[in-house]
């Protein structure tokens, strides 16, 4: 059966890198039909928080992967303590002030993965150094090779020590991770050796850098999973754009919801190069996502934040934020877009004249109070009647539609781009219509 595990540590927020970890792990379990394990690595008493923990699984469920297992390490010191003692009754590891470690030879280590095909260590460059870094050596010269750690001297298990036992006892058929990983493995395999269990498979997965082939850092992506729930990013879009750093569907496609890609997906065609992180194609995959729901779902969706900043209250009108939404969920790519477009719609009008451009010709300033009138005298205010009125004045008055739409939008919204302007108007409602209109022709 196939069985895979993904391994946070709640010493900090699920980060992007983790997140993807995880969701290869998930598709590949899902696509064969196994079992995804979720266990938490939590055998740094002192710096694992419960927060933390609650923060990554939290950020799982709203990516939408369920898990089928699920495991905190920090319970089963015991059994670690009992597989250790086990390689002390057979010699295979040895007590050195309180702490056990396993026995190392020099010899040849190869391993197949699954993405990067076969790989060799050398163990005799496992070696030893004392406190100033100077290698230590045996009597007669040679280096003195490094034997691994079991238990440390407190009591607690190391780090490779704990998968190699709970990935053997667990049953994982598959290790996916990150190739930051492959260090490990053979001080891995040197373990499941001693204890007798057959290792798994690996898979390690390629780096995820800046798109200038850098570290990532907090400025070009690598913050929680929450920061980007927090930005107003949908969890599908994030999902889709995190499969494409390593992998892909296959032709030109890019879009695919994760049920889809359960079904595509085969780690053999993970790439082994690095993958480059880009927050403009995250952004342009989280618009098309944004395009693809109705109004009134994207409503839905932004809702929470305009509560949250308080711009509107909790019983807001439903269906004038599905009419502003539908203006807007095709030029927004997150949820700072959305507010930086609309925030006319938000201020009150005493605060929003001051932002209004000193570049209104005087002439067509002048006709702004006429035509606040003629659309203050209308009893219906929808985008059908407003345009009537707005084309009548325009006519009446022989201005060129050109010369009257820009100006009332700069006038309306202080921007001379965006939707429709007699669908803006109707949104915008009558009352800060008129009264932007009468401000402007002022002024």
């Amino acid at each position: 059966m196939i069985k895979v595990r993904f391994a946070p540590s709640p010493t900090g927020f699920l980060h992007i890198g983790g997140a993807r970890t995880a969701l290869f792990n998930y598709l590949y379990a899902r696509a064969q039909g196994g079992a995804f394990v979720l266990r938490v690595e939590d055998t740094d008493q002192e710096r694992s928080r419960p927060e933390y923990l609650e923060e990554i699984l939290q950020s799982m469920a709203w990516l939408g992967m369920d898990w089928d297992e699920l495991y905190k390490q920090s319970e089963r010191f015991e059994t670690y303590r009992d597989q250790a003692r086990r390689l002390l009754a057979d010699g295979a590891a040895y007590e050195e002030n309180g702490a056990i470690l396993l026995k190392t030879d020099p010899r040849e280590i190869k391993f197949f993965d699954i993405i990067r095909g076969e790989v060799v260590f050398d163990t005799s460059n496992f070696i030893r150094r004392d406190d100033a870094g100077q290698i230590m050596c045996e009597s007669d010269g040679q280096p003195k090779l490094k034997d691994e750690v079991l238990i440390k001297a407190d009591g607690s298990p190391a780090y490779n020590f704990c998968c190699v036992v709970d990935d053997a006892l667990m049953k994982i058929s598959h290790v996916i991770r990150g190739e930051d990983h492959i260090p490990n493995t053979p001080k891995q395999l040197m373990m499941y050796e001693a204890l007798g269990y057959k290792p798994p498979k690996f898979a390690h997965l390629p780096m995820i850098l800046d798109e200038q082939g850098g570290k990532m850092s907090k400025r070009t992506g690598a913050v929680a999973v929450t920061a980007y729930r927090e930005m107003g990013f949908l969890p599908e879009a994030l999902v889709n754009y995190l499969m494409l750093l390593g992998w892909s569907p296959g032709g030109d496609l890019e879009l695919m919801p994760l049920a889809a890609a359960v079904k595509k997906f085969s780690i053999k065609k993970v790439n082994k190069s690095a993958a480059a992180f880009s927050m403009d194609k995250l952004r342009w995959v989280n618009a098309q996502y944004l395009k693809q729901k109705d109004d009134a779902q994207v409503a839905e969706f932004v809702a929470p934040f305009l509560i949250e900043r308080k711009l509107v209250p909790e019983n807001y009108d439903h269906q004038w934020l599905t009419a502003v939404c539908a203006l807007y969920k095709s030029r927004m790519a997150d949820i700072q877009e959305f507010l930086d477009r609309t925030r006319y719609l938000f201020e009150e009008d005493r605060v929003f004249e001051k932002q209004v451009p000193d570049c209104l010709e005087t002439d067509i300033r002048k006709a702004f109070a006429e035509l606040a009138g003629r659309l203050e005298a209308l009893d219906d205010f929808k985008t059908a009647e407003v345009e009537t009125v707005f084309r009548g004045f325009a006519e009446e008055h022989r201005f060129k539609m050109s010369q009257l739409v820009h100006p009332v939008r700069v006038a309306l919204t202080a921007s001379d781009v965006g939707p429709g302007l007699f669908e803006t108007m109707a949104v915008l409602g009558k009352d800060k219509t008129v009264c932007r209109l009468r401000a402007a022709s002022a002024a």
